[in-house]
């Protein structure tokens, strides 16, 4: 790697990667609701390749939303100094609109990742940067399919070297409730395209299998994660080799 940092942070598909528990709408009038959650992670995986040098990370959200779909979500994690330049946290803030019709999903709107100080190894660089995304799910009973592309226009903070990449993500996902049971199965197949820094190398797939159990405001979570990739981080760690991930997240 050219540069100091790693991009590999996590989006609204990253908040997909844990499983955090469902959350609970307060109602404030005049169509708006909030809801929040707080979720543990035994490792923050994200495209499938670790944000904190598989080690655990922290994450909190709040989504405010309207009865005409309209959202605006707030989303954050603890992470390595290796992912964006020295910085310790990122912020992904959201703002898109989703609707139903007939057990179909349409889901859309940009994501814009920050990352508090990072520019603390070099003060020229910036690692922040925008992708929209849309995605369209449907509900066959108990399972759901949803099929997930985002896409980050050519921007400074993906370049591999000098000028401005762009980057596209692919993402399939399927889920399935159990009925009368709090136990959800989940499996996602993913590629990213580059080479940019939200890649590893000219692109590579990543993949996971799921479970998740929800008792009241409270979820607990594994997965079994992997990549066809290889990145390598200062620890001397595989950040993208296979690896369990456990989580536990309240919602509130």
């Amino acid at each position: 790697m050219t540069k100091t940092r790693f991009l590999l942070s996590l989006s609204l598909s990253g908040l997909a990667a844990t499983m955090a528990a469902p959350a609970i709408a307060a109602d404030l009038g005049n169509g708006f609701t909030i809801a929040g959650g707080a979720t543990l992670v035994s490792d923050y995986r994200f495209r499938g390749i670790s944000q904190t040098d598989r080690r655990p990370a922290i994450q909190g959200t709040f989504t405010l939303s309207h009865s005409s779909g309209f959202y605006a979500t707030i989303w954050g994690s603890s992470i390595s100094d290796y992912v964006a330049d020295g910085s310790n946290e990122e912020i992904d803030l959201i703002a898109g609109w989703h609707h139903t019709w007939s057990g179909t999903t349409l889901d859309m709107g940009v994501l814009y990742y920050y990352y508090p100080d990072s520019r603390a190894l070099n003060p020229n660089y910036n690692s922040n940067f925008a992708e929209p995304y849309v995605s369209v799910a449907h509900a066959f009973g108990p399972v759901t399919a949803k099929a997930t592309a985002n896409y980050a226009p050519r921007q400074s903070a993906l370049s591999v070297g000098n000028g401005k990449e762009d980057n596209l993500y692919l993402a399939g996902d399927l889920s399935a409730t159990i009925p009368h049971t709090g136990l959800t199965l989940s499996g996602h197949l993913g590629h990213s395209f580059g080479p940019s820094y939200l890649t590893i190398g000219n692109g590579y797939t990543d993949w996971n299998l799921g479970a998740a159990y929800a008792v009241g405001p409270l979820t607990v979570g594994i997965q079994y994660v992997d990549t066809d990739g290889t990145f390598i981080t200062p620890s001397g760690r595989n950040a993208s080799g296979s690896g369990v991930v456990g989580s536990i997240g309240v919602a509130f």
